[in-house]
């Protein structure tokens, strides 16, 4: 999953989790921003009329031809806000959205990013999601928890670099006997020192043809293509509470927001009024999508 925030903050040191970025989307007008993944689109003078939304592709919360989650998320903010949603895309992946878009005064909002992220001043949060165990329907491993003794037992499993799941793969002793397994997944590119990550949609048909037994993920990651599988898979959340063995928290969900730069509480302020107006839609919109929602906590 993409992300690098909170839910990505497990093995990740703190010093480069402040240096990426996150989400975005499209679907209605589009303006170009770093075609070639280099060079920055210059500072566009706002449409009081417009919503610059901060975009890059990221299967599937976001898509150019606008069908991710996200996109249509902020395409109902929009029209909730009476704006044109235009989308400002940028060829980097999308951990790079607020230092190379928002910052920079490109485009206005981020979409989908933690609701406690330092780096930007957010909405209040329009859904909470967590991270999901993926296995086949049709097996009797019905995981729930970390502590499940199969877990050392089992094939391969398959998680997320820099997240919980690989943090707690870790703790529980085997993730030597996974790392050339998932490094594979990645075409042994090693993710210390550049933006690596597992292809959502890899990760769900490793676990629906057998090459993993278990998968761990961000729920709303995955959940379109469990969703989509001819293989029937089932998500079962991993449990808040869980801990490593030291003690250690280890949290597994976290609210979603909209981010703007720090100092612009007007945008926030509009936003936040749209996200409620829009709060029957984005709901219809998850559900769409199979993501298994919790309450946000605040």
């Amino acid at each position: 999953m993409s992300r690098v925030t909170g839910r990505h903050c497990a093995a990740v040191p703190a010093a480069l989790l402040i240096a990426l970025a996150s989400l975005g989307g499209p679907a209605a007008a589009q303006e170009p921003a770093a075609q070639d993944g280099r060079q920055p689109a210059k500072e566009q003078p706002a449409d009081p009329n417009a919503l610059r939304i901060c975009a890059a592709e990221q299967p599937p919360l976001s898509l150019k031809d606008g069908s991710g989650l996200e996109n249509k998320i902020a395409v109902a903010v929009a029209e909730a806000m009476g704006r044109k949603p235009v989308f400002v895309w940028s060829g980097k992946p999308a951990i790079y959205l607020v230092r190379d878009g928002l910052d920079k005064k490109t485009c206005d909002v981020v979409v989908g990013l933690d609701s406690d992220d330092p780096r930007v001043l957010t909405t209040k949060p329009y859904y909470r999601a967590g991270y999901v165990f993926l296995t086949r329907a049709d097996k009797d491993l019905d995981i729930k928890s970390w502590s499940d003794p199969r877990l050392k037992e089992i094939g391969h499993m398959v998680v997320g670099f820099g997240t919980p799941g690989e943090a707690m793969l870790k703790d529980i002793g085997r993730y030597e006997e996974d790392m050339a397994y998932l490094y594979s997944l990645v075409n042994f590119r090693a993710p210390r020192n550049q933006y690596t990550q597992i292809d959502p949609a890899r990760m769900v048909s490793e676990v629906a043809t057998g090459k993993a037994d278990v998968g761990v993920a961000f729920a709303p990651d995955v959940a379109r293509y469990v969703r989509d599988s001819t293989v029937p898979l089932r998500m079962t959340p991993v449990p808040d509470d869980t801990k490593r063995s030291d003690g250690q928290p280890m949290r597994q969900s976290f609210d979603q927001s909209m981010g703007v730069r720090r100092d612009d509480t007007a945008l926030r302020d509009a936003l936040d009024a749209a996200l409620v107006k829009a709060k029957p839609q984005i709901a219809a919109l998850l559900k769409q999508d199979g993501v298994p929602t919790i309450p946000p906590s605040n």
